[in-house]
């Protein structure tokens, strides 16, 4: 069976004393509002946690609402709410039937779009899920277009070309997380499906909050 990428969202109370407790497995966290201790470090909105190890996620005074993502076996059900004053909703799973072979990297990252940037027509070298944050942005692959509005999330399996295109009236950004190959620590994923868009201006950026190898390997088992 496939690995599976899920994407919860997390929303705990400052009830005193409430701390999710979270089992081992290779995740990336991100955190959309308020604050939150997560492995003993504090963080704000908009920032970010990754790991493999058991981990802890404690809300700040005001609460958290954060974005998690997990890799885990097809087989492994999912993580649920285990803490008063919680709510955890999976988003999103996909199982990662193009995942690419050999060492792997757990790459979370964001993309931002000017007032109606876009991104042509393109593919990765692995699969992932996004989710966006803010703006809206026209998702179209497989012949159909979908739109997504803030909290929307959806999965691109990598090597189906995709055409985005963001927003008119507003900047847009979306959170990702993809599984790629080791070797492009620090390098970019996408490559053009037409040699005539690789030297054309592109009006998306790029911010990589974490660059993981994936050592976890019961996720392959």
């Amino acid at each position: 069976m496939h690995p599976v990428l899920r994407l919860y969202e997390d929303v705990l109370s400052s009830a005193e004393n409430v701390e999710f407790r979270l089992a081992p497995l290779p995740r990336f966290i991100f955190v959309v509002h308020g604050t939150a201790t997560i492995d003993g470090k504090p963080l704000s909105e908009g920032e970010t946690w990754h790991g493999e190890g058991a981990t802890a996620v404690k809300p700040g005074p005001d609460g958290v609402t954060c974005w998690r993502w997990e890799l885990a076996r097809g087989d492994q059900g999912s993580t649920v709410a285990c803490a008063p004053g919680m709510i955890t909703r999976e988003k999103f799973s996909a199982f990662l039937d193009s995942m690419p072979k050999g060492d792997l990297l757990l790459r979370g990252d964001s993309v931002a779009f000017p007032p109606g940037g876009c991104a042509l027509l393109h593919r990765h070298q692995g699969p992932g899920i996004r989710c966006l944050i803010e703006g809206g942005i026209r998702v179209d692959t497989h012949g159909r277009s979908t739109s997504y509005g803030p909290g929307g999330a959806w999965y691109e399996a990598g090597p189906d070309p995709v055409f985005a295109q963001a927003a008119a009236d507003r900047p847009s950004r979306f959170i990702r997380v993809m599984i790629l190959p080791r070797g492009l620590i620090g390098k970019s994923s996408i490559e053009y499906a037409n040699d005539e868009d690789k030297a054309k201006p592109k009006s998306q950026s790029y911010k990589i909050y974490a660059d993981a190898p994936i050592t976890f390997g019961a996720v392959r088992k």
